[in-house]
């Protein structure tokens, strides 16, 4: 049975799941509950056997305003000990930063679908994703620089991967707005639709390629690729030995070198 979620949508279909931040009326910003279900959502995807990818995107105007200014009052503890206060929002940083990992985590590929804003969390969120396509509506900003606070759950470190080192400093030290053009120029967004509908017309039909794709090579090949960005060359080239050693597939190999041969689609199983 598909979980139900109080600030997400879940749908799936064609073993493409799609998951929506669905708090339209405060432009999807991220709550308390919202973070908890993001990690609880993508644990449960990774592990549904029926799910071979995932879209991320936003119900109503906007993607993501990022993180809901009420939650400061949640997590600053008011312990009256400093040590104290601090080693308790030091745990709640550190739990944040695991609801977003799951994302990255999930072994199924995740395509962020970006319109309109996409600000502060909503970046740490899209950031985690393997892929991001946008909009022509759609900007990113870093903008905990503009309420007082040094970007924590995962920009700072994931971003600098992603796009040139000068520009990602440029963004969190000014919190200037990057839009979508500017974004897949850099490589951020890997490409830019017209409007919303064509976006996620668009990464559906990307969404459905991949999902015909054996899902074990699939989840190999985003395994490796989360490895290498964090190890070396040589660490990278001994896990891929070692990991197709015992994962690769004799039957699917089989499928996919026939359907070739036959010009023909292979089928796999899940």
């Amino acid at each position: 049975m598909t979980p139900q979620y109080e600030t997400l949508s879940l749908s799936i279909e064609d073993k493409v799941a799609t998951v929506a931040l669905n708090r339209p009326e405060r432009a999807n910003a991220m709550n308390t509950p919202m973070w908890r279900e993001l990690q609880e959502c993508f644990e449960w995807l990774d592990a549904e056997p029926g799910v071979r990818v995932v879209i991320l995107a936003g119900n109503g105007k906007h993607f993501c305003a990022g993180i809901d200014l009420g939650m400061f009052g949640e997590v600053i503890s008011d312990h009256a000990d400093p040590a104290r206060r601090s080693e308790q929002f030091r745990r709640t940083v550190l739990r944040m930063q695991d609801n977003l990992s799951a994302i990255e985590k999930c072994r199924k590929p995740v395509l962020a679908a970006i319109h309109n804003t996409c600000i502060g969390g909503g970046v740490d969120l899209t950031c985690c994703c393997d892929m991001r396509y946008a909009s022509a509506d759609a900007h990113f900003s870093i903008r905990e620089i503009d309420i007082g606070m040094t970007a924590d759950v995962g920009t700072l470190q994931r971003l600098p991967h992603l796009i040139p080192q000068g520009v990602v400093r440029e963004l969190a030290y000014t919190g200037r707005s990057m839009e979508a053009q500017e974004a897949c120029r850099l490589g951020f967004v890997n490409r830019v639709f017209d409007d919303r509908d064509a976006l996620y017309a668009g990464v559906r039909e990307i969404a459905l390629t991949i999902a015909a794709k054996t899902p074990l090579a699939v989840r190999g090949s985003k395994e490796m690729l989360v490895y290498a960005r964090d190890h070396s060359v040589a660490d990278g080239l001994n896990y891929i030995a070692t990991w197709n050693a015992g994962m690769l597939s004799q039957v699917d190999l089989t499928a996919g070198i026939t359907a070739q041969a036959q010009k023909s689609t292979a089928e796999y199983d899940d």
